[in-house]
């Protein structure tokens, strides 16, 4: 018996042997094509130029740490959710508050806007994923119309809906992603091959985006096919955790961010890491969350404040996945030029880590969540 385990570990051996060869002659094979880097060829792109942008609206109504937020589609209204246990919805305008419900647990660690905007979804400790329908009167009892559409066997830390408020995304601590039935709460697909907690996910972004990628404590970014719950590419570059996974607003392309204290992007076509983006620091400062600028930022007066030209902001004509925000613990937001890959620019004014970053959906603004117990909308 003795001589059969040990024939079994050694055959297991060998097998890690064999599968660590395969992964070297696949980077041997990603290397004979990878003949420029990034930032040689964006030598011949015009740079972006100083500009500045500051904090024009300070949202402040939770009791403790603001762990997420999501945009609506009309692009005023925001959910955030906190270690309070509260999910609130804001009008970013007024900085009013809409609606509040109150958890059954701590830590609610995910929310999600509808694309109708008719609906927010939640979830944290409670494992589970619950969906509250919006309606025009604030006073109603919110909780009496929740619905529990999924259940996790850890930690919910991530969802989003896809492009109809029938179907949502979870990701969870028990190292799993789920696609699940907003109407029957039933499982359509589930998601396995992370080996420890994903931590964040980002749908494609496309009308009939039928991939999403992951990011979690097993250092790996997967992407994902929703049909058939396979992986259809990985990558493995960062050396701790992912915090956040964004796509390019094209689809072709995914950064994330780490505890590593580094963004990084990955070019899907070309099935590697294109570019890191790195602040040159003795002390590693983790990166909490980030968003890739998605649509033309400068052209918007966001209301009540004076005129872009007055604030002496760079009016350029088109900044299509240009830039990437990313949030880190040292209470700063750093603004990344993506194609040079050099900060252009870092935000000031939080005074605890940014857990959480968004852009608006027609990239007019941001918002920033922190530890600090507020969100902030930059322009």
């Amino acid at each position: 018996m003795a001589s059969e385990g040990l024939q079994e570990n050694e055959s297991l051996a060998s097998l890690k042997n064999e599968a660590e060869s395969l992964k070297g002659k696949l980077e041997e094979e990603r290397a004979k094509l990878h003949d420029v880097e990034l930032h040689q060829v964006a030598e011949r792109v015009e740079a972006l130029g100083q500009f500045v942008m500051k904090t024009r609206r300070t949202l402040k109504g939770h009791g403790n740490k603001v762990l997420c937020m999501d945009w609506c589609k009309d692009k005023r209204r925001i959910v955030s959710s906190s270690q309070d246990g509260k999910v609130i919805v804001w009008d970013a305008f007024t900085t009013n508050k809409e609606h509040a419900v109150t958890m059954p647990c701590t830590w609610v660690m995910a929310c999600a806007y509808a694309p109708s905007g008719c609906a927010i979804a939640c979830g944290g400790l409670d494992n589970k994923c619950s969906v509250y329908p919006l309606t025009f009167d604030k006073n109603e009892n919110m909780a009496a119309k929740k619905k529990s559409v999924a259940m996790h066997t850890n930690y919910l830390s991530a969802c989003s809906f896809t492009n109809s408020d029938m179907q949502i995304l979870t990701a969870s601590g028990d190292g799993t992603c789920a696609l699940w039935d907003v109407e029957s709460g039933q499982l359509l697909q589930s998601f396995h091959g992370h080996g420890a907690d994903v931590l964040c996910l980002d749908l494609a972004p496309s009308e009939t985006g039928n991939t999403f990628v992951s990011g979690g404590c097993d250092k790996k970014a997967v992407v994902w096919d929703m049909r058939s719950g396979q992986c259809i590419q990985s990558f493995e570059t960062h050396e701790s955790d992912i915090n956040s996974v964004r796509y390019y607003p094209s689809g072709d392309a995914f950064a994330s961010g780490s505890d590593d204290a580094t963004c990084r992007l990955y070019d899907l076509r070309a099935d590697r890491e294109v570019a890191i983006y790195s602040k040159v620091l003795p002390i590693l400062v983790p990166v909490c969350t980030f968003k890739l600028l998605s649509t033309k930022l400068w052209h918007f007066i966001w209301k009540g404040c004076p005129p872009r030209g007055a604030q002496g902001f760079l009016q350029h004509p088109n900044f299509e996945g240009r830039l990437l925000f990313a949030g880190y613990n040292d209470y700063t937001i750093n603004v990344w030029d993506v194609l040079k890959g050099t900060r252009v620019s870092i935000l000031f004014g939080h005074e605890n880590r940014v857990s959480t970053l968004r852009v608006s959906p027609d990239g007019t603004a941001f918002c920033s969540g922190s530890w600090d117990h507020t969100l902030r909308i930059w322009a």
